[in-house]
């Protein structure tokens, strides 16, 4: 008999057969539009380039639901809050945490490198790219005002936190919680909608990097790819598998638990387009609704881990590339340098590329034209970057929800 399907009965509800879970299963049909955009860019590049407005449209659509939910969340998370010094705590903790966890990462990354040499590689076959453009906006330096300017994130949150205290002391806070809370469910109801769109969003984006570019490009920098993937695995499972663990948790079902986000930002390239159901997410995983509004968005903007990884790990590539020999001191200074210039690479695209300029430019040491050996994978190591940083933010808040006692086990 073949295996039964949901029915209804007096004492409860019949599990559906497997194959009914599977095909109604998102993460299955992400994974699958992944497989055909792979196909498709390999054995049908110029069709695939053409994907392009399909996965930068779904991240549009993604991107509408950002700023009203980090708002929404923050503002009702704050409001809610008895002791508005718990507030300010988490802030630094925060950054404290972000501080800490980024330096290590960079740290990891540089001995890893030092460790396998992926520069160490004949670097004659290479295919290089103009990177003029990244070099001569490194020359303008790094503006914190800019930063921020350009960061609707931070724009976003800074207001939410100053609304949200603004609220504790005003007399009308009860009404005005009640009608936030109706958009909140609002605004999270039509994003459960627009996510059955992120198959269409992961094909579009695999389909146009791999159409673009081309698996073969990946062949003479196969070492630096597969070095940086490597350090990020370790990191994911030994860093942020310890400090989870430290929390009575495990880093395998933590996976498991947002494995449709990590399938989305592997096919979209791009972290923001799991922001939203990233915060929702980690909500029904039991942190509250306060430290998710207040760890999240900040952390896309200075918890960057897998870009810290890569960013170090990209100096020390190429000063192997050109054989220069790298002391101790300057070591040091690369970690240094990144620890502030980093914190600039979640602006713009090709930010990443300016904050590897203007790392190279300051140590005076390494040929800045070396970048132009990167522009060639760097949209295929995006997706490690991007995961990482996703999973390095959602551990974070786990972290600070339970180290506030603002967490409760519901997984």
């Amino acid at each position: 008999m073949p295996p039964e399907v949901t029915t209804h009965t007096a004492s409860g509800t019949v599990p559906r057969a497997w194959y009914l879970r599977l095909i109604t299963n998102l993460t299955f049909w992400v994974l699958i539009a992944i497989i055909a955009a792979v196909l498709l860019g390999v054995y049908a590049p110029a069709t695939a380039v053409k994907m392009e407005i399909i996965g930068t449209t779904f991240i549009d659509i993604i991107k509408l639901f950002i700023a009203p939910i980090i708002f929404l969340t923050i503002v009702l998370g704050i409001s809610g809050m008895d002791n508005l010094k718990k507030v300010g705590r988490i802030g630094v903790k925060s950054l404290l945490y972000f501080e800490v966890v980024s330096t290590l990462s960079l740290a990891i990354g540089v001995g890893m490198a030092l460790l396998l040499r992926p520069g160490h590689i004949n670097r004659e076959g290479l295919q290089t790219q103009n990177a003029d453009k990244y070099t001569r906006a490194a020359e303008k330096g790094f503006s914190w005002l800019e930063f921020f300017m350009s960061n609707l994130t931070l724009q976003v949150l800074l207001a939410a936190i100053i609304i949200g205290i603004a609220l504790n002391y005003s007399r009308y806070r009860g009404q005005v919680i009640g009608w936030l809370g109706k958009m909140s469910r609002l605004v999270f109801t039509a994003l459960k909608y627009v996510m059955y769109l992120a198959p269409l969003g992961a094909f579009g984006g695999m389909a146009y990097t791999v159409g673009k570019f081309g698996l073969h490009t990946l062949i003479p920098l196969a070492k630096l790819m597969g070095t940086v993937y490597l350090t990020m695995i370790i990191f994911v499972v030994l860093v942020l598998g310890s400090i989870l663990r430290y929390y009575k948790m495990n880093i395998f079902a933590f996976l498991r638990y947002i494995r449709e986000e990590l399938l989305l930002v592997l096919g979209t390239s791009s972290s923001e387009s799991a922001l939203p159901s990233i915060m929702q997410k980690l909500e029904k995983l039991g942190c509250s609704k306060s430290v998710v509004g207040l760890v999240i968005p900040t952390g896309y903007s200075f918890n960057l881990d897998g870009t810290s990884i890569y960013l170090s790990m990209a100096v020390i590539f190429i000063a192997q590339l050109y054989d220069v020999h790298l002391g101790m001191m300057e070591l040091l200074s690369i970690i240094g340098i990144l620890m502030i210039t980093s914190k600039g690479a979640a602006g713009v695209t090709g930010s990443g590329f300016i904050v590897l300029a203007s790392t190279l430019t300051a140590l005076h040491k390494i040929p800045v034209e070396g970048l132009a050996f990167l522009l060639g994978i760097d949209k295929f190591m995006s997706e490690a970057r991007a995961i990482t940083n996703i999973i390095g933010n959602g551990v974070a808040t786990i972290v600070i929800a339970k180290s506030e006692k603002e967490f409760q086990k519901n997984f």
